[in-house]
């Protein structure tokens, strides 16, 4: 056992050598085939002797079950947010602020590279926590995630810290977001934005085998909390950070005077391009810790930094067309097509021109050449018309008389038109997307809205809630597993939703969640909400005379649509009251076994929750029920020994079935 212990450990450290190589300093040390081949080793060990598994060992950094939820975690020192310098002059005053205090000091320069902050908690060594930045005072835990990244060591290359909070940015790097785009748009229709919500996005993932897929890269910048090491600069930061086995941000620079900042600042902006992740500008610190600390904090901002952002990137392009979208309020959106052109690494076809008082503010005509910035580096902007190009061949935009979608009377609402036609295909298919992200329903966005409605399966909201297997069925690559998966979602919803999530499906104009989330709060069921006054509204914060006029004039001229949502069967809940109380599981201690040909396992339980039982995985004395699916486990010899009942996969189905939950 001596020497496989020894092989272990000379493969764990061996590996985790290799990744470093690999990942963090670009340089391989190793073939492909050779690191595959002593992998497969490692995990030949550690399927023979699970107890010997270390937490560093690269198997480790995948593999992890899905998350219901990311639970909340605390920050040791608040996470705060940098504020601003927008150009060399904000620079150079904010420079100047601090060197009129402290004559002799000098700054160390970062690039600033666009993407999610996270802090990796390692204690003696290893990594125990990774916390999302969140409001700075608490963020979400995304250990696991966190571990499948391989830039982010498990275990420090020095293990004598007692404890060190590690700060940095998780990226994309802008060649795999682009592939990333691309196989999102085949697979399910949709992009991310721009690399750093990808980023985010990736990094949020409650399947960390999603997390793993996404060629994420942890970059760090600094520390919160530590004990067990002195440093005093943020150069020996930097360099100590390295040396335990991180990417740290560079090129960085130790400057004194303003010149310098200005030089370095010009330089990276002059290189931003050439980059392998977007950046929007560089950081300016202090070097010196204990004039950091000096300096403080406001409530937001550490008074010791600040972000020198670049100036936005902007390019010229050629409004080709000007289309229209209606959206699920039925305000009618005029969209500029443009000649495609790249910024910042994302190729932009189409501008939102918000409404019809920004086309008449900067003159816009179809066939205008114009510059396109990505507004804060993120949503696609035209900020002005070159007339010095204008040919006269140039069309005025003509704001519509008729629904695109529909060809419905619009009307003018202030600087925007609004088809006012509930049954408007365009708008309906937009407010059935937005209640599949509601009410989290897979399966049901963009794409299979559209269609919904296209094929007349939906003509109204209400709709939704009285589609049968047979109906789901009928829509373009659906077969049989994806529309009875899509079918148990939209059941899984009607046992129970809040008030909340009710009030914010409906629509209702100038009603988000915070409002509806109030509403909720004020009227405690669907019943009294339903037939509120005037005055109870207004009492409410943040509800005013209009906002009330709108709730009030929405369930007057809806009721009909209401009330057919609520007799689909759908079930509006208060606060945490069971789904579904006269459900065969109801407040019963439920525990799967096995594989389910119906359900993944998380979804069968998910179910189960949703419907009032109280899912477990373990047997106990006070299990209830056993649901057994094919090559069960050791969970049922312990049911028989405790005597629960056990319900074979079948008659799971039959009582899901009775209940309505399943087709």
């Amino acid at each position: 056992m001596e020497e496989v212990i020894k092989r272990y450990n000379e493969l764990v450290d061996f590996l985790n050598k290799c990744d470093h190589y690999y990942y963090v300093l670009d340089n391989p040390i190793i073939s492909d085939e050779e690191y595959d081949k002593l992998k497969l080793e490692l995990i030949d060990i550690e399927r023979k002797y699970p107890n010997i598994i270390r937490p560093d060992s690269p198997s480790q950094r995948v593999g992890f079950e899905p998350s219901k939820e990311f639970k909340e975690a605390y920050h040791v020192e608040k996470m705060l947010s940098l504020e601003n310098a927008n150009n060399e002059e904000e620079i150079i005053e904010w420079v100047r602020k601090i060197k009129k205090e402290y004559k002799d000091i000098r700054f160390i320069l970062e690039p600033k590279f666009d993407g999610t902050s996270l802090e990796l908690v390692y204690i003696g060594g290893i990594l125990k926590y990774a916390i999302t930045r969140g409001d700075g005072i608490k963020g979400e835990d995304v250990t696991n995630n966190a571990k499948t990244i391989k830039t982010i060591p498990l275990k420090l290359f020095e293990e004598n810290i007692k404890r060190i909070d590690v700060r940095g940015e998780v990226l994309i790097s802008k060649e795999d977001f682009k592939k990333l785009n691309e196989e999102l748009l085949s697979i399910e229709g949709r992009t991310f934005a721009n690399p750093r919500n990808a980023a985010a996005g990736s990094l949020r993932q409650l399947d960390p085998n999603i997390t793993a897929k996404r060629k994420l890269t942890f970059i760090a910048w600094g520390v919160g909390y530590y004990e067990g090491i002195e440093i005093s600069t943020q150069y020996e930061l930097l360099n100590m950070l390295s040396k335990l086995g991180f990417k740290v941000s560079h090129p960085f620079k130790v400057c004194k005077d303003e010149q310098e900042i200005i030089d370095f600042y010009r330089e990276i902006q002059s290189k931003r391009d050439s980059f392998l992740f977007e950046l929007d500008g560089i950081v300016i610190k202090v070097n010196e810790f204990e004039i950091q600390r000096s300096l403080g904090s406001t409530i937001r901002s550490p008074r010791w930094s600040i972000a020198a952002k670049f100036p936005a990137l902007e390019r010229t392009s050629r409004i080709i067309d000007i289309m229209y979208q209606v959206g699920r309020m039925g305000i009618i959106t005029p969209v500029a097509i443009l000649e495609p052109v790249e910024i910042g690494g994302v190729t932009v076809s189409r501008v939102s021109l918000h409404n019809f008082d920004i086309i008449s503010k900067l003159d816009i005509k179809i066939g205008d050449y114009v510059y396109v910035r990505r507004a804060g580096d993120v949503i696609p902007e035209i900020t002005s018309v070159i007339k010095e190009r204008r040919s006269n061949n140039e069309k005025e935009v003509q704001a519509p008389k008729y629904c695109p979608a529909c060809n419905s009377e619009v009307i003018k609402d202030g600087a925007y038109y609004k088809c006012i036609n509930l049954s408007c295909p365009e708008r309906l298919a937009n407010h059935i997307e937005y209640i599949g992200k509601i009410l989290e329903i897979e399966g049901l966005g963009k794409s299979t809205a559209q269609k919904l409605v296209e094929l007349k399966l939906v003509k109204d909201i209400a709709d939704i809630f009285y589609l049968e297997y047979h109906d789901i069925l009928k829509l373009p690559n659906f077969a049989e597993v994806s529309s009875r998966k899509l079918y148990n979602e939209i059941q899984k919803v009607k046992a129970g939703i809040s008030l909340e999530k009710f009030i914010m499906l409906l629509g209702i104009p100038s009603i988000g969640k915070a409002n509806a989330k109030a509403l909720a709060n004020k009227f405690k069921t669907i019943e009294n909400f339903l037939n509120c006054k005037f005055d109870e509204l207004i009492s409410i914060s943040g509800i005013g005379d209009e906002i009330a006029n709108n709730v009030l004039k929405f369930i007057m001229e809806n009721r009909g649509i209401v009330e057919k949502i609520l007799k689909s069967g759908l079930k509006v809940v208060n606060g945490e009251e069971k789904k579904k109380t006269s459900s065969f599981f109801y407040n019963k201690k439920v525990v799967i076994t096995g594989e389910l040909s119906q359900f993944k396992r998380e979804e069968a339980l998910k179910l189960l929750e949703t419907i009032g039982a109280i899912p477990s995985n373990s047997i106990s004395k006070k299990t209830d029920y056993l649901i057994v699916g094919k090559n069960p486990g050791s969970k049922l010899e312990k049911a028989k020994e405790y005597r629960v009942k056990i319900i074979n996969e079948e008659e799971f189905y039959e009582i899901l079935k009775s209940e309505g939950f399943l087709q």
